[in-house]
């Protein structure tokens, strides 16, 4: 291939979703050189991003599996560490409810394994005690579990910051670069990309809905993973009085079912659907996807069917045939596959990047030597509607007046965040990318009003930083499933 990198990194990351810039940040923490590549025009654009954004306690996943253990593990890790960085969380807690003779019947065995997954808050309540928590919910409602500690939180701002500390510790960020075939020399991997040719000694696989292909690369079959697509619907800020707490259903094998939740933005979604696929690009919506989210809906909570959709989006997650996370190490190749990572890879990243710094260390081939001086963990800007946001900030305006001119209405983005986004160390070169950064243009209008600033805006402030911008790219706005 003609463009190639003279540089050979100790360590390639291939996928800058969660799991693996929390992995890229972690290894970044040593003496090593580490490339952090993704297909994608930043971070987070695949299925990181489309997730319901609940910080979960881990109770009920499947007891004595690695799942269980990393979202245990990560439920703490990125509590703490969104505490230091400023990463938007609301503690909600969520009631779990049974409709039905068979779901009443399962919460004690629901319970049981909470307790055997680490976590003994969950409270089996009866159907009064529901409604007076949740007094907008459709009648029938038998009993339920209470689970006082899930939480809402940012996925976007999660991602930002975990890529964000990696590239601050050292690391280099490669987009635009998917991984079409390998080669390996000499103790060193040759990564043939859509543009170039990355050289590393070792290679750590987190590409997501791409695990398994790129895990066929280095010889092995033993992943295959489904792109299942969850749509949505996403309610106006004036739904929110009708939920504070996430309402989740009895699980099911497809998953954890239809939820109404509360959103870190203000929103309330609705949703998702589980449907398998064979496109793993297609994010497409259809009307029997949105037909049996209002029929789900009408007994949920029907008076939220009353109020606004502000959006209807879908986005795709990866459903393994794996029984579990799948993370292991191949000494021989120098090789680590971190995959199988469902939607708790938002709670279990930095659990997960923890657990694959364990099997390196036991491997002992590689040399972790930790780096001195490593620079703090990046504060960054809350785009969360519980926490004060810079118009409302009269002190911060004072000082930068530019914090005072709003751009986008719906979501009260100011020009002064704007601007920040696009100075900061992975600044947007999409309108996706800069939404999920600010949340301009993520309410009512869907950007009808501000779009043209905001895209002159990308534009202008894209080639003053010298960032390759694409303001044509389409805007799939909280695409979310689970």
């Amino acid at each position: 291939m003609s463009n190639t990198h003279s540089k050979t990194y100790d360590v390639a990351v291939i996928g800058a979703g969660i799991v693996g810039s929390a992995i890229a940040r972690k290894l970044a923490g040593y003496r090593l050189s580490v490339a952090l590549l993704d297909a994608r025009e930043d971070v987070g654009d695949g299925t990181s991003k489309a997730n319901t954004a609940i910080l979960h306690t881990g109770f009920d996943a499947k007891p004595g599996t690695l799942e269980s253990r990393m979202v245990h593990e990560g439920y703490h890790l990125l509590s703490d560490y969104a505490k230091q960085t400023g990463i938007p969380v609301e503690h909600t807690g969520a009631i779990l409810v049974a409709w039905d003779d068979e779901q009443r019947d399962a919460l004690p065995g629901l319970k049981v394994k909470a307790e055997q997954n680490g976590y003994a808050k969950t409270e089996i309540i009866d159907a009064a005690e529901i409604y007076r928590l949740l007094p907008h919910l459709g009648e029938g409602a038998l009993a339920g579990l209470s689970v006082p500690d899930e939480s809402i939180i940012c996925t976007w701002t999660t991602n930002l910051a975990l890529a964000t500390d990696a590239v601050q510790r050292g690391t280099e960020l490669l987009l635009r670069r998917r991984v079409v075939s390998i080669d390996r020399v000499d103790g060193v991997t040759h990564l043939y990309t859509s543009i170039d040719r990355i050289s590393a000694r070792w290679v750590i696989n987190a590409a997501g809905l791409g695990g398994d292909t790129i895990d066929q690369l280095f010889g092995y079959d033993r992943i295959h993973l489904t792109p299942r697509r969850g749509e949505l619907l996403v309610y106006d800020k004036q739904a929110r009085p009708l939920v504070d707490k996430i309402v989740l259903p009895v699980p099911t094998a497809l998953g954890k079912g239809v939820l109404v939740s509360p959103t870190i933005y203000g929103n309330v979604m609705l949703g998702p659907t589980a449907e398998d696929l064979k496109d793993r690009t297609d994010t497409g919506t259809s009307e029997s996807g949105f037909a049996f989210l209002k029929g789900k809906g009408e007994k949920i909570m029907p008076k939220l069917l009353e109020e606004e959709v502000t959006a209807t989006y879908a986005g795709l997650r990866a459903a393994s045939d794996y029984p579990d996370y799948l993370i292991e190490v191949d000494t021989d190749q120098q090789y680590v596959i971190a995959g199988g990572i469902r939607s708790t890879g938002l709670t279990s990243g930095i659990a997960v990047a923890e657990y694959v710094d364990e099997l390196l260390r036991a491997s002992g081939a590689i040399q972790l030597v930790e780096r001195d001086n490593l620079p703090e963990p990046p504060h960054m800007p809350n785009i969360g509607e519980a926490f004060i946001r810079p118009y409302q900030d009269a002190a911060r305006i004072a000082e930068d007046p530019a914090y005072g001119k709003i751009v986008c209405f719906c979501e009260r983005v100011t020009a002064g965040e704007i601007r920040d986004a696009f100075s900061s160390p992975i600044p947007p070169c999409t309108l996706d990318g800069l939404r999920r950064r600010t949340r301009a243009q993520n309410g009512r209008c869907q950007g009808f009003f501000c779009g043209a600033e905001v895209t002159e805006l990308l534009e202008s402030r894209g080639k003053s930083a010298n960032v390759p911008v694409n303001p044509k790219a389409k805007v799939a706005s909280m695409e979310v499933t689970k």
